[in-house]
């Protein structure tokens, strides 16, 4: 955040007038500084007389006059005599002006232009506008979609807008019929649970239920028109009814009584945070949801929170078998569940019990399917349900009749189906992460993409001739990086740091020449596991990690990330790594190497437009490790 200031003042005794005067003296001069850039931006010239600063703060000239003088030539207003005007004033620092936030909104195009947003602003955006794109020089371009709207995390159209206006400088009517059509948009269809146990689907008119609704659904979806405004869903077909509608521009609010399951006795063992109670208070009124917190903010706990609220038998989906193991542990350690309660059912093990494990591979699968739909579970969780949307994971999205939650950091996918996110599980759940990070639940990590110089031709020279994938994995592989990756451990000797890579001869040669293991899918299990754990215990403080690393194992926490290759511009591997050192306490730092010259720079800024658009500042500078090699050469 740029200060536009100092700012002076304290407590002063009762009677001392002196005192005070010289505090709101000190306090005034702070705020001058301020008022005079806005002035000057106002008048969008360089050179402003004491006139027009009068008029843009509505002061007397006279004062104004005196004012700037007692700041000029100290605190960053110069004077300039002319023979037009007694005296103009002028910025003594542009910087100053030029790294101040500005929004310009084009309302017609729902399009944000932000030039240096602060954190604030940028977390504020993050509930209801897209970020498109970020530039070199500090500038955002943000997008008001229909969806974001949808999803906005608000109990009602007056919250939503009340934030919209702390960011937008000046009311939009435009703008803010757009999004109350859209609020309203999303609340024209309704499920809900009829006496007799079926579930009917109810349109806010006539109108919608016969030109959309019956329009777009047919009779394997819709068994009967029950009135002119109700219809009768066929069993099974609520998540295509969902997904049916939502395409058509009509997300569809599911009030259905949901099934409790068996009833399980089950009691969390320690206490849950503010935000997380109001997590767990949210989805017990709105019986599915996602969790989206950044890594660190105790997802999991909030989930077991869930379980405890909903007392139900409970199925938890999973992306691999080591994660279903982390599950059991956490259970066993956070809850009053025995082992003879919990199940694991994967590759590995085949176990169906009160709470039952199981990844999403298996579960989608003909055989085991009818395993699943025999028992009675209370709640889903969707654990990394990003996944949700992929062909083979979105078969275990059909047991609507469940209470059903996912859980997410990342909720982003490249191929732009994120939505079917909240269409197969439910409305996104969660807590500003600058809100977050204020607090002190959650280190915000430092981020910064570093852009690293070929040190020899012949690589250049490798790069301009390949083509397509090859040309990035040449830039992946600039042996270049080897320094600056030394660099940065030697900045930061007393972190435990973590080194991603995305191709196994880069992270084999990483590891050669740093002298540090390497992870990767072909070590054996239990070399993997010892390595973490020496991680872990401190018995080792480096290694370099392949894609294993992004989702599939319990990797450990690191105070140091250096990203040395990465998955093209994927968003969600990029907050991933960054979340490895998002925990409450210690030093969060996050760097990403990318060749100069090359699409390693456009993907880096691609791989953090997540988090910047969750208010995380992300900066970028040059390497520095070959600026000291060329100094001692």
């Amino acid at each position: 955040m740029t200060d536009t200031g100092d700012e002076a003042g304290g407590e002063v005794a009762d009677g001392d007038e002196s005192a005070v005067d010289d505090a709101e003296g000190e306090r005034a001069e702070a705020v001058d500084v301020s008022a005079f850039h806005d002035a000057v931006e106002e008048f969008g010239r360089p050179v402003v007389t004491a006139e027009e600063v009068a008029r843009a703060l509505d002061r007397t000239q006279a004062e104004t006059a005196e004012e700037l003088a007692g700041l000029a030539g100290e605190e960053g207003v110069e004077r300039l005599d002319v023979s037009t005007d007694p005296v103009v004033w002028y910025p003594t620092d542009w910087g100053a002006v030029a790294d101040r936030e500005r929004v310009v909104v084009f309302p017609k195009r729902r399009e944000l232009v932000v030039d240096q947003p602060t954190q604030f602003t940028r977390a504020q955006l993050s509930q209801f506008a897209h970020l498109v794109e970020t530039t070199h020089e500090g500038g955002y371009l943000y997008r008001i979609r229909q969806e974001d709207v949808w999803a906005a995390p608000y109990d009602d159209l007056d919250a939503l807008l009340g934030t919209v206006r702390d960011v937008v400088p000046e009311r939009s009517a435009h703008l803010e019929d757009w999004i109350e059509s859209q609020w309203k948009r999303a609340r024209q269809f309704v499920l809900t649970t009829h006496e007799d146990g079926y579930v009917v689907l109810e349109a806010a008119s006539e109108d919608l239920m016969g030109n959309v609704a019956r329009q777009k659904l047919d009779e394997g979806q819709l068994r009967a028109p029950i009135s002119d405004t109700e219809s009768w869903v066929a069993e099974g077909a609520v998540a295509e009814i969902k997904r049916v509608l939502y395409e058509a521009g009509y997300p569809v609010q599911d009030e259905r009584d949901l099934e409790t399951g068996e009833p399980l006795d089950v009691a969390l063992t320690l206490d849950l945070r503010p935000y997380q109670r109001e997590w767990v208070t949210e989805f017990v009124e709105t019986k599915s949801g996602v969790l989206v917190g950044p890594p660190g903010s105790g997802k999991t706990v909030a989930a077991m929170g869930v379980l405890e609220a909903v007392g139900g038998e409970t199925l938890i989906l999973v992306p691999s078998r080591e994660l279903a193991t982390q599950w059991r542990e956490e259970l066993l350690a956070h809850t009053t569940l025995d082992e003879s309660q919990i199940g694991e059912y994967h590759g590995g093990t085949k176990q169906v019990r009160p709470v039952t494990i199981a990844t999403y591979q298996t579960a989608g699968m003909d055989r085991h399917r009818q395993l699943f739909d025999k028992r009675e579970w209370g709640l889903i969780v969707y654990d990394e349900c990003q996944h949700i949307p992929s062909n083979v994971f979105r078969r275990s999205a059909d047991l609507q009749s469940k209470h059903r939650l996912g859980l997410s950091a990342t909720p982003v996918r490249e191929d732009d189906r994120e939505e079917e996110i909240f269409t197969l599980v439910g409305p996104p759940i969660g807590t500003d992460w600058d809100a977050l990070f204020e607090a002190g639940y959650v280190q915000e990590p430092e981020v910064q993409i570093r852009y690293v110089p070929w040190d020899d031709e012949t690589y250049r020279n490798e790069y301009g001739t390949a083509h397509g994938h090859e040309r990035r994995r040449v830039a992946a592989s600039n042996p270049a990086k080897f320094d600056e990756i030394r660099h940065l451990l030697a900045q930061h000797p007393t972190s435990k740091a973590l080194i991603f890579v995305e191709y196994l001869d880069h992270g084999t040669a990483i590891a050669e020449a740093l002298d540090l293991p390497f992870i990767s899918g072909e070590m054996r299990h239990a070399r993997r596991e010892l390595l973490l754990q020496e991680f872990r215990t401190g018995e080792r403080d480096a290694l370099v990690v392949s894609r294993v690393g992004d989702e599939g194992i319990d990797l450990p926490d690191a105070e140091l990330a250096i990203v040395a290759s990465g998955l093209g511009g994927s968003r969600r591997q990029g907050s991933q790594r960054a979340g490895r050192t998002m925990r409450p306490t210690g030093n969060a730092r996050l760097y990403v190497l990318a060749t100069l010259g090359t699409t390693e720079e456009e993907f880096a800024r691609q791989q953090m437009s997540h988090l910047s658009s969750k208010g995380v500042r992300v900066t970028e500078r040059d390497a520095e490790a070959v600026g000291e090699r060329d100094r001692t050469e």
